[in-house]
């Protein structure tokens, strides 16, 4: 394999990738777009991805255009520092995310979360006051739960929704407290709980109130920058492997490159 021929290859390769960061920073704009405040911080992690993919490929690009071997060792030590950075992440998300899943109630389509069931990491950081405070004004300023009445008409739509983790922690008591529901966004809370979870006493039928300061809530929470993490990090996994692959191709070509020619 000649060594136009490997640049060429370094050319078009990058080129695609190139293609690929600019995707993924579209995607990251349209997520800050299209999702609340609650959720824009998850954003970035998706835009600078991007923005790193789309830096990399142009100096690997105009390395191997311009056959600059300073931009083409540039390259590859940025290369190597980002598969380490890629890995290392994804690693600490798993470790991060390993614990916690939903509890099935009997009735109900969707789950229930317990905050318990989470890591330390989790329960810190959501137990921190200044954290909570953040995400509770999202809360109250999208009006995450008001919008339950008007997209569930009756108890039984409501019933028989699909609830997000969100919805489910936040908007309502948990099951065990055995508050009827009178409609979506509102329970009788005259009969007595049937459990001595502090969340049933927490929760309050005011929308700026809800079960917003219940560890349901922030379980909730939890489950959802699980999944969303994961993504991101089923996502890094496959650009690492392809990153590793594409430098495996390059070395077995050089090699053959330099055998030929011994």
């Amino acid at each position: 394999m000649s060594t136009g021929t490997s640049t060429f290859v370094i050319r078009w390769v990058n080129f695609l990738a190139m293609v690929v960061g600019v995707v993924v920073i579209g995607y990251g704009v349209w997520m800050s777009t299209h999702h609340d405040g609650c959720r824009k911080s998850l954003t970035m992690p998706v835009m600078g991805t991007g923005f790193i993919i789309l830096l990399i490929s142009v100096i690997g690009f105009m390395g191997a255009l311009k056959n600059n071997s300073i931009l083409l060792l540039t390259y590859l030590l940025m290369l190597c520092l980002v598969l380490v950075g890629i890995l290392v992440f994804t690693v600490i998300v798993f470790i991060v995310t390993d614990k916690g899943s939903g509890h099935n109630v009997a009735g109900l389509r969707y789950k229930e979360y317990q905050l318990q069931d989470y890591s330390s990491w989790f329960i810190k950081k959501l137990n921190n006051t200044q954290n909570w405070k953040h995400v509770q004004s999202c809360f109250v300023k999208n009006e995450t739960c008001n919008s339950l009445s008007t997209r569930y008409k009756t108890i039984k739509q409501y019933k028989s929704a699909m609830l997000t983790p969100v919805e489910a922690g936040c908007c309502r008591p948990p099951s065990q407290c055995g508050y009827p529901a009178v409609n979506a966004s509102y329970y009788d809370l005259s009969f007595h709980p049937l459990n001595s979870n502090k969340d049933c006493k927490l929760y309050k039928n005011s929308k700026l109130i809800k079960c917003y300061n219940c560890d349901s809530c922030k379980a909730g929470v939890a489950q959802y920058i699980k999944t969303e993490w994961r993504v991101i990090a089923i996502f890094n996994m496959i650009l690492f492997v392809l990153m590793i692959y594409f430098v495996g191709c390059c070395a077995r070509r050089n090699a053959a490159r330099i055998n030929s020619k011994s």
